[in-house]
């Protein structure tokens, strides 16, 4: 197979790992490298128009590396001492980044116009606490690839929120979902144009640009009901999969694959039970057959042919938050 560029790991408690040699060796970010020790970082997000630009969210504010997570610093921007949990990029526009931070710090969503280095934070409302994780915090954000004015976070454990003036100011929105413990999100483009929203316990789609949605019913359709991370293919976004888990952080879970924009699932072979809920899964951009997928307790699996078989590198990682193929 073609070289597959470089893979991070986003971990709780152990930093960012970095592998250039397809998972076979892997080295971790330190402070030589300029990441605080024994940092959690949340979110790892590519940076498609700058090559080897990776941003990582954590719980001392936003990291940035320029060769491919080789060295990283630390950006001063308003999150600086807070966590960050999400990070996105508008596809249409690179220069519009948009943040959020939360649990155990402030929530609040951010925007940047110039990508990255100076930040502002958006007009949203947002719980100061909520049930079972206290202070919430924004899970995802996804920029509508059709109109990039159109963005919607999920917020954990407070809903959705959607903003129409490009993450300048925020709305509740997708309020016919009664479940507020919002797990990720996802807008895919073209003919077969979907809203997903997770939820703790379903899936949600809109195909009419959020006026409705319903639930796919995962506790008929799916073998296990606890849904975490979801991804489509870039040159298909038909092609749909959402990582879940029998529970939080779970005993087991699997990969589901939709070919029709979410109407009907499969679940995907892996070599072995998991040991936790699959809780992300990321798509290279520039090969979308290569996938890499996680559990949360630090399974690393990878497929070459768009899921349809998955192979288990031999790292063990400590909680997985995310992962990242850089080009």
């Amino acid at each position: 197979m073609a070289d597959m560029g470089t893979i991070l790991v986003g971990t709780v408690g152990q930093g960012v790992f970095r592998s250039a040699d397809e998972g076979g060796t892997w080295s971790r970010a330190s402070v030589g490298q300029g990441m605080h020790s024994d940092c959690i970082a949340r979110c790892l997000t590519v940076d498609p128009s700058r090559p080897g630009t990776v941003f990582a969210g954590t719980d001392q504010g936003l990291y940035r590396t320029d060769d491919s997570g080789a060295s990283w610093r630390r950006l001063e921007t308003p999150m600086s001492g807070r966590t960050v949990w999400t990070l996105t990029i508008s596809p249409a526009d690179p220069k519009t980044v948009l943040a959020g931070t939360g649990t155990p710090t402030r929530p609040g969503l951010f925007r940047s116009a110039d990508g990255g280095e100076t930040w502002e934070e958006a007009k949203a409302e947002i719980a100061d606490e909520c049930p079972a994780v206290g202070v919430p915090r924004p899970t995802a954000i996804a920029v509508d690839p059709a109109d990039s004015a159109s963005i919607w976070a999920g917020i954990e454990v407070d809903g959705v929120r959607r903003s129409s003036d490009g993450g300048r100011s925020w709305q509740r929105a997708a309020t016919q979902i009664a479940n507020p413990d919002v797990h990720n999100l996802l807008v895919t483009d073209g003919a077969s144009k979907r809203i997903f929203i997770l939820v703790n316990d379903d899936v949600w789609v809109s195909e009419d640009e959020g006026a409705s949605f319903r639930a796919v019913g995962i506790k008929q359709a799916f073998p296990w009901h606890y849904p975490r991370g979801i991804a489509a293919r870039p040159d298909d976004p038909s092609i749909v999969f959402v990582t879940i888990g029998d529970t939080t952080p779970g005993r087991t879970g699997a990969i589901m694959r939709s070919r029709d924009a979410g109407r009907t699932w499969e679940s995907l072979p892996l070599p072995g039970q998991p040991n936790s809920a699959i809780w992300t899964l990321t798509i290279a951009r520039s090969h979308p057959d290569l996938m890499f997928a996680a559990s949360r307790y630090g399974y690393l699996y990878r497929s070459e042919n768009g899921g349809d078989s998955w192979t288990r590198l031999w790292r063990e990682f400590s909680e997985v938050s995310s992962i990242a193929v850089v080009d």
